[in-house]
């Protein structure tokens, strides 16, 4: 697998491939660096966010595309980013302007692969979650895979509110099983304490 240049954007959220978010963007310099993307000179990366690093972001991040965009009533732009592939952030140089050039190593998507038995659970906790936040699943329109495990688990991994080295130490498996588990376990608990209380 060959390295590659591409425009860093850092954020506090977590995107991963198939995954949608929208961000605003008001710095000039980062509308500079998306418009250099869309014309195709630079690919672009999506991280979270890192503070007093040598990396501004962690080191798992995902390539990504802007998908939609729109102008909000404060003249800032808002932009709908799509992940693409997975990647791992080996560098990143500031420009002179302030934003960052990365040198990325491409690494292996989770499979898709269908969800079965209890794990339907945490598939249809997803679609619930999505019935309470509708501008979260209108970001996804009609392309919604609930019946992907691997698609499922990355969406949770996108919205629980978890330590980013949690988050990671999940991400860096070779597939979803660990997630589907660990999400499984967060359910059937919830439902535990709930039927306590």
């Amino acid at each position: 697998m060959r390295t590659q240049e591409m425009a860093l954007l850092t954020h506090d959220t977590l995107l991963l491939p198939e995954g949608r978010v929208e961000i605003r963007v008001i710095d000039p310099r980062y509308l500079s660096m998306i418009a250099e993307s869309l014309k195709g000179h630079y690919p672009l990366v999506f991280g979270m966010s890192k503070v007093d690093c040598e990396l501004p972001c962690y080191e798992a991040a995902t390539q990504c595309e802007v998908i939609d965009f729109n102008q909000l009533d404060d003249n800032s732009l808002g932009i709908v980013i799509e992940g693409k592939q997975r990647v791992r952030v080996l560098s990143a140089a500031q420009r002179r302007n302030g934003t960052w050039i990365s040198r990325v190593l491409p690494c292996n998507n989770w499979q898709h692969e269908p969800i079965y038995g209890e794990f339907e659970l945490i598939s249809a906790a997803l679609e619930q979650f999505y019935q309470v936040n509708p501008e979260l699943f209108g970001l996804y329109e009609n392309d919604v895979h609930l019946e992907d495990a691997s698609w499922v688990s990355q969406r949770w991994l996108e919205v629980l509110p978890l330590y980013n080295q949690d988050k990671l130490r999940l991400l860096n498996q070779p597939n979803c099983h660990k997630t589907m588990n660990f999400v499984l376990e967060l359910i059937k608990s919830h439902a535990r304490d709930n039927q306590h209380s």
